[in-house]
């Protein structure tokens, strides 16, 4: 799992999320075959989870302080990365 898609799940956490939630009930046929007897889908709503909302502002507060540190050539190069980053991304599209 990359860290962008993890990052989206921790969002969705902290924030909170509705969710289908499956439920399905099998018998046996006559022929001893298992036939789906009922399907029933729960929209579920997810409340937010406030040990997500600690870690994502904790996680802010350290990528906030990473820049705090870094020098005039550092923070340049940085820019450069990100907009390298940017570049690519629009060709993409």
């Amino acid at each position: 799992m990359d860290e962008d898609k993890i990052k989206e799940a921790l969002f969705k956490k902290a924030v909170g999320f509705s969710s289908n939630e499956v439920v399905e009930e099998y018998s046996l046929d006559e022929n001893g075959k298992e036939v789906l007897n009922k399907r029933k889908i729960t929209r579920k709503y997810n409340p937010p989870d406030i040990a997500a909302v600690k870690i994502l502002l904790e996680k802010n507060e350290i990528d906030e302080n990473r820049f705090l540190n870094m020098t005039s050539t550092m923070l340049k190069k940085e820019k450069k990365r990100l907009l390298k980053i940017l570049k690519e991304e629009k060709s993409e599209s």
